[in-house]
């Protein structure tokens, strides 16, 4: 599942965040969270849960989060439900 969003036009350089779940080989699950403004610094931050259900929780957690600082979903890839 990949989620990207982006604040709206304004002053100053767009923020954007990009949300992505992946399953690994041995069965686990990785969240990857980067944001940063666009033609800018970035951060990437990698959590890893052991089961789907605390990944799931964790990616939605932390797309509500973004939705409420005032960030828009522009692309979303492999999400049933992108706005809960």
């Amino acid at each position: 599942m990949h989620l990207y969003m982006q604040t709206p036009p304004g002053a100053g350089a767009p923020r954007y965040c990009r949300i992505a779940l992946e399953q690994d080989l041995l069965g686990g699950w990785t969240l990857y969270r980067e944001s940063g403004t666009e033609g800018g610094r970035a951060t990437l931050k990698r959590e890893v849960y052991l089961d789907r259900d605390a990944a799931l929780a964790a990616f939605e957690h932390a797309r509500d989060a973004q939705l409420k600082r005032g960030f828009k979903v522009m692309i979303t890839q492999g999400v049933d439900a992108p706005h809960g």
